[in-house]
């Protein structure tokens, strides 16, 4: 089944009017995205039906193809008679791996959502495991399939950039996280739905649901998973998604508490306006210079914003 005027229909509302999520009538919705991934697709539909079919779970495979510029759309439509429980949405224009998990996710029929990749890096098998943890754990509102190794393409420039980055976001949210943007997850639905608007188009969604989930003190566990080296051509670009995925964190740490981001930085600059000021009064007999009166100006003023902003979301309904 195609549901073409279905994604034509949500993509093209305003984002207030969001389409209705579907009841939630399975266990697990499995949201797989699909960019050019006619070589392994099929292996991969496999791997997760077979790992679902033993298990206990009642689900449904959402398949997203991405407006493919090769043959995966077809391959999928061929494919989809062997798959039962398989539901093959086509999107009319690219919209990135964000956009699909995003429409994915509100479409979703399960009351647990579980995102991974269709390039045969995560082991796909273990998506029972997940959704079993969170059945047993009702605190816990998200697992994440935490990443034991790197295989992805630039690694030498990939490993210390994501550690500076999930350092970085250690500090923002205030806890500790094993893998940022693991693209293996599952989480429920319900607690999922105020934040899924605020998912970016690109790889960096994964950052945003996990940020989400832990500024607004829902409980997230990691689990260690082993990671493959990808089928296919790889995605990602090393310059522009690690600038992304910094801005990202930024953005969803300010969204929720952005007294934790210019907090630090109004009193830095205000302190150095007035250590500054001190130091002009003896060493211009008691004038101030124009520097130091701007960095404590500043300083006063991003306090001001971070005051501010710290009202806005206190008083947000979300």
């Amino acid at each position: 089944m195609i549901i073409e005027q279905t994604v034509r229909t949500a993509e093209g509302r305003p984002t207030m009017a969001p389409t209705p999520p579907e009841p939630t009538t399975l266990d697990v919705t499995i949201v797989l995205p699909c960019y050019n991934e006619q070589t392994h697709v099929v292996d991969e539909l496999e791997r997760i039906t077979k790992a679902m079919d033993a298990s206990e779970f009642s689900y449904e495979l959402l398949v997203i193809d991405d407006k493919s510029t090769d043959n995966t759309l077809a391959v999928l439509r061929e494919a989809e008679p062997r798959f039962p429980h398989m539901r093959l949405m086509a999107f009319q224009r690219n919209g990135g791996s964000g956009t699909a998990r995003r429409i994915g996710s509100h479409e979703a029929r399960g009351g647990i959502v579980v995102w991974t990749d269709a390039d045969m890096s995560y082991p796909n098998e273990r998506i029972p495991e997940l959704v079993r943890h969170l059945r047993e754990n009702e605190h816990v509102d998200q697992v994440v399939g935490a990443r034991t190794s790197e295989q992805g393409s630039h690694k030498a420039l990939r490993v210390p950039a994501k550690w500076a980055i999930r350092k970085f976001a250690e500090v923002l949210a205030g806890t500790k996280i094993p893998d940022l943007n693991s693209g293996l997850r599952a989480f429920r639905k319900d607690v999922s739905l105020p934040y899924l608007r605020l998912l970016p188009p690109g790889f960096s969604c994964v950052t945003t649901i996990t940020l989400a989930f832990l500024s607004n003190q829902h409980q997230v566990d990691f689990m260690p998973i082993e990671y493959a080296k990808r089928s296919g051509k790889s995605k990602f670009h090393f310059v522009r998604d690690a600038y992304r995925y910094i801005l990202q964190v930024l953005r969803m740490t300010v969204y929720f508490n952005p007294i934790k981001v210019l907090m630090p930085l109004a009193l830095f600059l205000f302190g150095l306006g007035v250590v500054k000021a001190v130091v002009d009064i003896f060493q211009y007999y008691f004038r101030v210079t124009t520097n130091a009166m701007l960095l404590i100006v500043t300083g006063l003023i991003i306090a001001a914003v971070a005051l501010l902003a710290d009202l806005i979301v206190r008083s947000r309904a979300d």
